[in-house]
């Protein structure tokens, strides 16, 4: 896997390379590279290869020639930097060597594609004539079995991405719960100037707190200060007895598990849509084959109806409705490349690619025959791997835990709280200080909250407790249906396979009649449109065997398991 990305800085054109350079992922960004050449003939380019993790000897030829064409190579770590640095030595001692031009006396590039293209014109429109439009395929196209689709789905696919994303959330969320059981620490530094109004401080008249010698002519004053304070400590708390709390962080713990089951959930999820889009490519791209082979059977029958019009066997009428059935497998033909296009953008979207990169399919469709599953065993295995059904499980175990923390306010705790500081009017007078204290709080009255939540909780738990069993029924439906499915998609196949042979055999037997002169091309052109049935009929039922084996797999959780090995 490759992917390229290009962005402009400063008048520069960077294209950032990630991935394995080898095979035709060279080809890729040799096409990148020259088309962006093309399209900026004057700017400086820089290929960064720091996210490249391998290059073949084929993408070493191409970076010395983007390297000799002026483009700078940026490159980290030990092999990769090596590799620029050989460019780059080969390179100067090539410009040193006498007899050789300099780089502006050199033939151009161009020179050489010219060349090249003038050679290969001859051949490439053989090419162009033979092979039609609907069947031609990107040079930088990236072919892709089923595993590697999947497997490229989890790493890049922004639903799989975000879940996992979810529960790391929730395990943030447990260990602040965690915290709230263990002591808390703080540093405090300060220093401040007060000025205080005794009047006010003492209930205007100091003199009653602090009574002066009789007959003393000295009067309080009305304020004092200003004047500093300085102080410096650690302040500290903690609980040593609260059921709440520990309930509540068990109940994040029940939580965060709930979290990652619904990760997987959707993992599984993802799973299958892509192996959907991919099969159904698959069978976007046998319809294309197949419409490609009827057009050639109707040019093939329309060549023999004019062969036998010219010797005087046939009629002209013969000729016209061959012809029309050719048009019309021709108008068939690019309606199925349209779609075969339209499915391989969608599989594309669903794995998160760059949209200028061309995917082809590795695979084709295919028929895995196995022993049909029993249904029970199938619905308890369903209902110990499901990740839903785990992800309810916690819910619920939370939500019980959930309750009881709630009841178990009512319950005393007991907290410590203290701090030793080092107080003074400045840093050199100040003397050590110290508060310590346990607090025992016992609810008395809470205004009917801690019933409240407690309902609540409940409320909750018997909410999961329903779509506990709307799942269970659900779980046993989507195994009884793909089991279903499954079963009258192989007798579906059998009966197809057997169509397509006679389909076949009629369309023999009737260009020989008509070949004989027996008969008129009507029965060509009606086991003609029997063939097609059959081929559709054959392709449909592949598609759906190999949907129905995926929609088991995901009734009974086992879809990462048997796609993404």
């Amino acid at each position: 896997m490759l992917r390229i990305t290009t962005e402009k800085k400063r008048g520069k054109v960077i294209l950032t390379v990630e991935g394995k350079l080898a095979g035709h992922w060279t080809a890729a960004l040799e096409e990148c590279w020259r088309s962006l050449r093309a399209a900026s003939p004057g700017e400086k380019f820089s290929v960064n290869l720091c996210g490249v993790s391998f290059i073949d000897a084929a993408g070493k030829v191409l970076l010395r020639t983007i390297h000799c064409d002026g483009g700078h190579l940026v490159a980290e770590g030990c092999l990769n930097q090596s590799i620029v640095d050989e460019i780059a030595a080969a390179d100067k001692a090539t410009r040193k060597e006498p007899g050789n031009g300099s780089p502006a006396k050199r033939p151009p590039i161009i020179f050489y594609g010219l060349l090249l293209s003038l050679l290969a014109a001859p051949h490439a429109s053989a090419q162009t004539q033979q092979a039609p439009p609907s069947t031609a395929t990107s040079a930088s196209a990236a072919r892709l079995t089923l595993e590697q689709a999947v497997n490229l789905a989890l790493r890049q696919n922004t639903t799989a991405q975000t879940a996992i994303l979810t529960a790391a959330q929730a395990e943030q969320d447990k260990r602040i719960a965690l915290s709230q059981l263990l002591p808390q620490a703080s540093l405090d530094l300060q220093e401040q100037w007060q000025r205080v109004n005794l009047q006010a401080q003492f209930g205007g008249n100091p003199g009653r707190v602090f009574p002066l010698p009789p007959g003393s002519t000295t009067s309080f004053p009305r304020a004092v200060g200003p004047f500093s304070i300085f102080s410096t400590g650690v302040g500290f708390s903690g609980p040593l007895f609260d059921l709440t709390l520990y309930h509540r962080y068990v109940a994040s713990r029940a939580t965060e598990s709930a979290s990652k089951a619904d990760s997987l959930s959707t993992r599984e999820q993802v799973i299958l849509l892509v192996v959907s889009q991919y099969i159904g490519t698959l069978r976007a791209v046998a319809d294309v084959e197949a419409s490609q082979s009827r057009v050639e059977l109707a040019q093939a029958l329309y060549n023999q109806a004019a062969d036998l019009q010219k010797e005087g066997v046939g009629t002209g009428i013969d000729t016209l409705r061959a012809n029309v059935e050719l048009q019309n497998e021709k108008q068939r033909l690019i309606e199925a490349a349209a779609d075969r296009e339209r499915s391989l953008y969608a599989l594309s979207r669903l794995l998160n690619l760059d949209p200028k990169l061309q995917i082809e399919l590795a695979d084709s469709l295919s028929f895995f025959d196995r022993p049909q599953p029993e249904v029970d065993s199938s619905i308890d295995e369903a209902l110990t791997t499901r990740q839903e059904w785990k992800s309810l499980e916690s819910q619920i175990k939370a939500a019980g835990l959930d309750k009881k923390a709630s009841w178990e306010e009512r319950l005393p705790s007991v907290h410590y709280s203290g701090n030793w500081t080092e107080l003074g009017t400045t840093p050199s007078l100040i003397v050590p200080t110290y508060n310590y204290a346990g607090t025992v709080t016992v609810p008395l009255f809470t205004g009917g909250r801690i019933r409240a939540e407690t309902a609540r909780a409940d409320l909750q738990i018997q909410k999961l407790r329903q779509q506990q069993a709307d799942l269970r029924n659900s779980i046993a439906l989507d195994v009884k249906t793909a089991l279903i499915n499954m079963n009258s998609a192989r007798n579906e196949v059998q009966v197809a396979n057997l169509g397509v042979q006679l389909a076949k055999e009629e369309v023999d037997q009737a260009r020989d009649r008509f070949k004989a002169g027996v008969a008129n091309n009507i029965e060509v052109i009606q086991a003609q449109d029997s063939l097609s049935r059959a081929n559709d009929n054959q392709i449909l039922a592949l598609y759906r065997f190999n949907q129905a084996r995926a929609d088991y797999a995901r009734s009974i959780g086992q879809m990462e398991k048997i796609y993404a090995k």
